[in-house]
């Protein structure tokens, strides 16, 4: 029976809980299984957001205590904060997650925790809740757990037993920044686990090959979170780790928080009137690139622009840059080059190549097939924009980047683009 005040506590831990955005969905598929409460069809997990499907998610983000022996500086439940302080027992939170589920409120668990005593002492907690929730209450749904940077490789595999997903949080790219403003921490201590959980993975696709019924371990992959603007790194620090963390075969996703200025008398940290939400969204942009349509990290950032362009997303940024590349034959040219144009996805890309196959593709069967022709039409060639049709060609490389690039930006975006850079990102020195 919940309690007013195992309520009241679980509103705490929930609110302390909403600046992770990791959690994500499972990637997995478990069917309902007798004798066992609900199942990860269709790919469950996000809090409140999307599956692949199309379905929405609901996810029960919480933590198990706000305590916490660490101060890093970013984060509201640092030690020395004066906010409301709660922790739940491993039985109360298990309770609360069935009671949930039974009355259809959530499809999953993201669970996470402060540190407390040390992280062994806290991950065990953690491992006993996800462990007790599917061997004593069966339950068979998503299951997210955040763990423990310095945690035990005994624990660890522990907990890889029970749960889809696992995540470990990088935060700050740059190891001296984490110093910085995370003295206790380090990217030893992040890494370590990322890396004994990539081999438990691995060894466990083994295991699978040779024993059709091995337990799986967490059959999701990995995710992480880094956060934008608390620092100096720039989008190039920022994506370069990205890429290399995408090198590795268990990484799911990269998440990407704007700061929120929750510790607002710390003098390490920028002064922000509301955190640079364009720019989170000009990263998760690039992620995209650079996970589905073959983009280099280099293509997207250098050293010339370390920064993303705010007023137009990465990929017409880098073709206003490339007008050489253009325009882009729709009826003959590879995949890959077709995924460059602006206004194309990867949907697109797909049905216009195998349309292509059966007659020549024109700009009204773009249209039907999705693309944004506002953005394309500067870009490609097809059907019946070709040179001797009764009107001129007028792309990239007639009108020239810095005529074109006006056109392409909307009032709204220039609007909220000047409102994030009146932001202050003034970095005290100590």
């Amino acid at each position: 029976m919940l309690t007013e005040k195992t309520m009241e506590r679980l509103r705490i831990l929930a609110e302390s809980a909403k600046y992770d955005v990791s959690c994500s969905s499972s990637g997995t598929v478990r069917g309902g299984k007798k004798g066992m409460v609900g199942n990860t069809v269709g790919g469950v997990g996000i809090c409140h957001s999307f599956a692949d499907d199309g379905r929405c998610i609901s996810l029960l983000k919480v933590m198990l205590t706000n305590y916490c022996m660490y101060d890093c500086a970013y984060c509201i439940n640092r030690r020395s904060n004066d906010i409301p302080r709660a922790t739940l027992s491993v039985s109360e939170l298990e309770e609360i997650t069935m009671e949930f589920y039974r009355r259809n409120y959530i499809e999953g668990l993201f669970l996470s925790s402060g540190v407390v005593r040390n992280p062994d002492y806290t991950m065990e907690r953690l491992t006993a809740i996800v462990r007790d929730l599917r061997t004593v209450h069966r339950f068979n749904g998503y299951i997210h757990l955040k763990s423990i940077p310095g945690a035990s490789r005994e624990l660890l595999n522990e907990a890889g037993r029970w749960a889809d997903r696992m995540s470990v949080n990088i935060e700050i790219p740059k190891e001296e920044s984490l110093k910085l403003l995370a003295p206790e921490k380090d990217h030893k201590s992040v890494f370590q686990p990322m890396k004994l959980i990539q081999q438990g993975v691995l060894e466990n696709k083994e295991d699978r090959k040779k024993y059709r019924h091995a337990p799986r371990f967490v059959p999701a992959g990995q995710s992480t979170q880094m956060i934008v603007g608390a620092t100096k790194e720039t989008d190039q620090d920022i994506l370069t780790m990205s890429s290399s963390l995408y090198g590795q075969p268990t990484m799911r996703r990269v998440y990407y928080s704007g700061y929120v200025s929750v510790n607002t008398y710390d003098p390490r940290l920028p002064v922000l009137k509301q955190p640079p939400l364009v720019r989170e969204n000009r990263l998760y942009q690039a992620d995209w690139l650079m996970r589905f349509y073959h983009f280099k990290v280099d293509e997207i950032v250098d050293d010339a622009h370390a920064n993303l362009d705010l007023e137009v997303d990465p990929k017409l940024s880098w073709a206003l840059r490339h007008p050489e590349f253009f325009p882009v034959d729709i009826n003959a040219a590879a995949y890959e080059h077709i995924l460059r144009v602006p206004g194309i996805g990867v949907k697109s890309a797909m049905l216009i190549v195998n349309s292509r196959r059966f007659g020549r593709v024109t700009s009204y069967h773009l249209k039907k097939m999705g693309v944004v022709m506002k953005k394309a039409k500067y870009f490609i060639t097809c059907g019946e924009i070709t040179s001797s049709f009764s009107q001129p060609i007028v792309g990239i490389n007639e009108l020239h980047p810095e005529r074109l690039r006006p056109l392409l930006i909307s009032k709204a975006q220039q609007k909220r683009v000047a409102q994030e850079q009146q932001l202050s990102f003034d970095f005290k020195d100590e």
